[in-house]
């Protein structure tokens, strides 16, 4: 054989090598071993304590930038320059996510949080964070979650996201170019401080406490809308407020309502948590408009908890908001419309708790949480995990660790799921349209919400991991004929694992109510 061949086909040998050694590397196992499958029941009526507490988790120390001509693109060709506020002659952005690449944040329109809920039964103790993020990983949540169950004796934690657009990159897809990781890692670990350090005090400040539940069915739908056939979606807001028993003063108000947090749209460049911002600060210190107060303040901790949001359920630039108030009707994506948005929303609920809420004084907490493995078809994805734009490793080749959470409160079940979900799997309403890859029958059926005991239905998306959409698998659209009369592809399947993700989750979820269910047929024999 020619020597220059041989040198040739052992220099392509060694590439080979070095490209396996750093795949491996790359899609190494982060938490190797852990599987989560938790059972948890208190089989007595429960003397339930709740604690509640927020930590800022606003970045600090960036670079900010001047946007000469307006496109939220960082380009000194167009004229934009950094202010290099530490120094050292580099622009340090933050990156922000959820829109395109190389959108970096121009400043601070108002903080973002860390917001926790621990609730005790004297059996189960159950800690709940929601985070101002586009999404966090399930190999960040296990690393902070394993921080806070070494220090509490909770038996569990869940992680969850608001899923706003205009926070930092905390995935590592919205970089300065679609090859370079967005994720400041700095930021990172203050923001896993933040976690951390909200749980804690939760946990340390329970105090005894009763519950109120409420449900709004339908005030809230002219403030989102579904862009993708069929349109399914759920506009009911539901509530609950947790009340100190001693004080009756408000601990803490949740809100579970279905809609992107992107309202500010994309080209907006300040760093912000969106209309949920404004609802919480309308609930906490109340509705003053033009010298008038609507409303008081509850007090306490208010979290947003997002629902089921993909298909896609948002509100975009070209949908008026009508301010709740003045009647103005608002259409830009500014600053004005999300403080509006927020308090519509905020106004809808201080109206539904004030026409009666279901008042509940023991409860009793049983507890439902899998492991579970996801084939990470889309091959976008994987490279972005082999060039380390995502950090993200295998279970086994090819598939993800993520886990499904479900539990019940007295008359209240809330599930997580990790992703974007379609609110068809959610509510019902699988189609299996014309021209869709698989020209299959439905197959996420029954409906989730079907399943799910009790009278109040919480659901929780973007829970313990943030892996995309979660489509049906029978509307499932990647190649023509496309659905529903379309000319293209739809958005939702080149943002999502695979095809399999939707049939995988909607059946372990299943699995975890239908045990829920035996329980709670038990605990009302009891």
């Amino acid at each position: 054989m020619n020597r220059w061949l041989k040198y040739f086909l052992l220099f392509i040998g060694a590439i080979l090598l070095i490209a396996l050694i750093y795949g491996t590397y790359q899609f190494r196992d982060r938490h190797k071993g852990y599987d989560l499958n938790l059972s948890l029941m208190n089989e007595g009526k429960g003397e339930l304590s709740a604690g509640f507490a927020i930590a800022d988790i606003s970045p600090v120390g960036f670079d900010t930038w001047e946007d000469a001509n307006n496109d939220a693109r960082f380009n000194e060709s167009d004229g934009d320059h950094y202010n290099d506020l530490n120094g050292n002659d580099k622009f340090d952005p933050i990156w922000l996510a959820g829109f395109q690449q190389n959108r970096p944040a121009s400043g601070i329109n108002d903080p973002l949080w860390a917001r926790a809920m621990v609730l005790n039964d004297g059996k189960i103790k159950l800690g709940l964070c929601v985070i101002d993020m586009i999404g966090f990983g399930n190999d960040e949540v296990l690393t902070v979650r394993k921080r806070i169950l070494e220090q509490t004796d909770l038996d569990h934690v869940i992680i969850t996201s608001t899923h706003v657009h205009s926070s930092p990159d905390m995935m590592g897809m919205w970089g300065p170019d679609p090859f370079t990781r967005g994720v400041d890692e700095g930021y990172k670990n203050l923001v896993f401080d933040g976690i951390v350090s909200s749980v804690l005090e939760a946990y340390n400040k329970q105090k005894p406490a009763y519950l109120k539940f409420a449900i709004n069915e339908s005030d809230a739908a002219p403030l989102v809308g579904d862009t993708r056939a069929p349109e399914v979606y759920d506009a009911a807001i539901r509530l609950m407020q947790v009340v100190d028993k001693d004080t009756h003063k408000t601990l803490g108000t949740i809100l579970n309502w279905g809609n992107h947090p992107e309202t500010l749209w994309s080209q907006n460049t300040l760093v912000s948590s969106d209309f949920p911002h404004y609802w919480r600060e309308y609930m906490e210190k109340g509705i003053v408009y033009n010298d008038s107060v609507y409303h008081e303040g509850l007090g306490g901790v208010s979290i947003f908890l997002n629902a089921a949001l993909g298909g896609l359920m948002t509100t975009r630039p070209s949908d008026p908001l009508l301010h709740p108030y003045s009647k103005d009707t608002l259409k830009e994506a500014t600053v004005e419309k999300i403080d509006a948005q927020g308090m519509a929303l905020a106004k809808i609920s201080f109206e539904t708790m004030e026409k009666g809420m279901d008042t509940v004084y023991n409860s009793s907490l049983a507890l439902r949480a899998k492991t579970v493995a996801l084939p990470m078809v889309n091959k976008l994805f994987r490279l972005a995990s082999f060039i380390g734009v995502f950090d993200r490793g295998f279970v086994s080749w090819g598939k993800v660790r993520s886990e499904v959470n479900a539990w019940k409160l007295g008359p209240a079940t809330f599930v997580h799921i990790p992703g974007e979900l379609y609110p068809e799997i959610l509510n019902g309403g699988v189609e299996a349209p014309e021209g869709a890859d698989f020209g299959i029958a439905p197959v996420e059926v029954p409906a989730i919400k079907s399943q799910m005991p009790g009278k109040f239905k919480f659901f929780s998306g973007m829970a313990n991991d943030m892996i995309g959409y979660i489509v049906p698998k029978s509307q499932w659209d990647e190649k023509p004929p496309f659905t529903y009369g379309r000319d293209k592809a739809p958005y939702g399947e080149v943002n999502s694992l695979g095809p399999e993700t939707a049939p995988i989750l909607h059946r372990e979820t299943l699995k975890l109510l239908n045990d829920l269910s035996k329980t709670a047929s038990s605990l009302e024999r009891n």
